[in-house]
């Protein structure tokens, strides 16, 4: 009998660490983010592990086509503008496959970033090798990081705001008041917002 129990507590335990292995699709609160290493559109190279000086920094996951990063992009614009100097820049990149996705090639970045005055790295995720890490599921879709040493913690995942269609009816600014929190050494109040935008695409 204490056979049977014992071998049905450790099977419980299986499936629990299962099914949350299984859950587990992207970083979560409070995760380290690992280094990554993309291209630039002056060709360069951007690792994560470059910006060891600053604060933190705010990942945001965007492209050229869709109309919601293009509603979004003065906003992020000025964030940059903003943040930058107080330790937290902006990082775009760019998640979509350019075979499924008209537009998101690495050449119309180039162009995209240039009729815009993108003052920020825009990086191209080619093989969509770092944005599952993440978890980034929408364009544009924002994951505040948190400089904790050597180490990048994740601080804020979700919208810029809450008026994805006109800057001025946006009353509640969620990255600006997570980034002053950490500036202030505190956690943001609100961690997780629901990000509003277009689905990254990839191949069927």
């Amino acid at each position: 009998m204490k056979t049977f129990k014992s071998v049905f507590v450790l099977l419980v335990l299986i499936v629990s660490v299962a099914f949350t292995v299984k859950d587990k699709d992207g970083y979560k609160i409070g995760d380290k983010v690992a280094n990554f290493t993309l291209k630039n559109i002056d060709g360069k190279m951007v690792s994560l592990s470059d910006y060891n000086n600053a604060s933190g920094v705010v990942v945001i996951f965007t492209c050229n086509h869709c109309p919601y990063s293009k509603m979004y992009e003065d906003r992020i614009i000025a964030l940059d503008k903003k943040y930058k100097e107080k330790g937290f820049p902006v990082v775009a990149i760019n998640p979509n496959d350019p075979s499924v996705s008209m537009g998101d090639d690495f050449e119309s970045m180039k162009d995209r970033a240039a009729t815009k005055g993108f003052t920020f790295p825009y990086l191209f995720d080619d093989g969509q090798k770092v944005y599952p890490k993440f978890g980034a599921t929408r364009t544009p879709h924002v994951f505040i990081l948190k400089r904790k040493k050597k180490d990048f913690v994740l601080s804020y995942i979700g919208a810029i705001d809450n008026n994805a269609r006109d800057a001025s009816k946006a009353n509640v600014k969620y990255v600006e008041e997570a980034i002053h929190s950490l500036i202030d050494g505190d956690m943001p109040s609100k961690t997780e917002t629901k990000a509003i935008g277009c689905s990254i695409k990839t191949k069927k």
